[in-house]
């Protein structure tokens, strides 16, 4: 306490205004000089400190507060050079210097070590690259997202055609087999119709005989029916020859716009250099036929029948997303602009006896015996229908390596599409 004492004595100390000769401008320079880095060292550290209490995330923040220690105590000590300009203090001078000296070398300590740290931290081009990248690697993540989605959705349609064709061919198989026993048995019915009609008198009863053709009408119709069911089952022999089916489907369009009604309008739009196909020319009519009644019925109030072809090269992704073998296919379209069908409705469509329509006005075999032709030929077939749209059923038939030969032209009677089979 007494050596403080004896530093604080003035004695005969002199201030600094009377080594000046207390002349004004050379007090005034010092002194407004002073003020200006007094004020500058205490402000800087209210920066620092509203910036580090804000920003806690801020790496080595304990350094601020170092700074901010330091630059007071510099102030300070510039504030005490103005008060030695009158008064001979220089002990407090001294002190206040001291405790800069201190501060300002305990900040020197430690950040020599903290300077290899300091120089780790990325540069802000080094942040800006490391964001492009990031940027880049979020990118690539939501592509590959996108592509494991859409392979997840393609996994899913695989698996319900999968199914679908499970499905159906095990309900080809039953209906087949049901159909061709059910033949067996009408064969018996029509050879004994036709004895009993021999060994009726020829005096014997109207009545009778009468009662005999409309049971033979019957079992005929029986039979057309159960050649449908053959169809469907893929079981129904067939003759295919190698053909251009544009030459079908030409002469076919003609029948159907004399015999569809005027309300309909029949437009074909058939590929000029159409591969060749090895088909049954009669089942492709009876296809197309069965395929026309069934956009006529959807069309009551007319509209239009679309029939397009069209080549299918083997590159085509659509060749693996129908699971068909390898190689070209031609596509057969029917388009119409009718009521169109639900998506519950077309997925049933090919099923065998399925049919919206009411009893007695659809048999529900017409697109079961389209599919079971492009089926039993290497091919198949798909329906996409929108209710209020249309529908539009695609049969796709494998391209033959052989040149085509011509195919006669056949005329058609208005009572093949009365008869038709009608489906959904």
């Amino acid at each position: 306490m007494a050596s403080l004492q004896t530093l604080l004595e003035t004695g005969e100390a002199i201030p600094h205004g009377a080594c000046m000769g207390w002349r004004s401008e050379l007090i005034s320079l010092h002194v407004v000089s002073d003020v200006i880095i007094a004020a500058s060292y205490l402000s800087i550290p209210i920066v620092l400190a509203v910036f580090v209490s804000r920003r806690p995330d801020m790496m080595f923040g304990w350094v601020a507060w170092a700074f901010a220690i330091f630059l007071v105590a510099c102030g300070l000590a510039h504030l005490l050079d103005i008060w030695t300009m009158w008064y001979p203090h220089f002990a407090a001078e001294g002190l206040a210097k001291a405790l800069t000296a201190v501060t300002s070398l305990a900040t020197a300590i430690v950040l020599w070590p903290l300077l290899p740290k300091a120089l780790k931290i990325p540069s802000a081009d080094e942040l800006r690259h490391a964001v492009e990248a990031l940027r880049l690697q979020i990118r690539e993540r939501d592509l590959a997202l996108k592509a494991l989605e859409r392979e997840r959705e393609e996994r899913r349609r695989a698996e319900d055609m999968l199914r679908q064709a499970q499905k159906m061919e095990a309900i080809g198989q039953l209906t087949a087999g049901i159909a061709h026993d059910f033949n067996n048995l009408m064969t018996a019915v029509i050879g004994n119709l036709e004895r009993a009609r021999r060994l009726l008198p020829q005096d014997g009863s109207r009545q009778l005989a009468r009662a005999i053709r409309g049971a033979a009408l019957g079992a005929e119709r029986a039979g057309v029916l159960t050649h449908r069911l053959l169809a469907f089952g893929c079981r129904q022999p067939l003759a295919p020859n190698v053909m251009n089916v544009n030459d079908v489907l030409e002469h076919l369009a003609d029948t159907l716009r004399r015999t569809l009604g005027g309300t309909i309008r029949v437009v074909s739009n058939l590929t000029f250099d159409l591969w060749p196909t090895k088909v049954d020319a009669d089942a492709l009519e009876s296809a197309i036929l069965n395929l026309a009644v069934n956009a006529r019925d959807a069309m009551p109030e007319g509209g239009n029948l679309v029939i397009t072809t069209r080549n299918v090269a083997a590159g085509d992704g659509l060749i693996a997303e129908l699971g068909l073998a390898a190689g070209d296919y031609i596509e057969i379209a029917v388009a119409d602009t009718g009521i169109g069908m639900s998506e519950e409705v077309a997925s049933r469509a090919f099923e065998p006896f399925f049919t919206t329509k009411p009893l007695g006005e659809g048999s529900g075999l017409g697109l079961s015996q389209a599919y079971g032709f492009a089926v039993q030929s290497d091919g198949t077939a798909v329906l996409d229908s929108t209710p209020g749209e249309g529908t539009t059923v695609k049969l796709y038939l494998p391209r033959a390596q052989v040149a085509a030969t011509p195919v006669a032209a056949r005329s058609f009677a208005p009572g093949l599409l009365t008869n038709a089979a009608a489906c959904p």
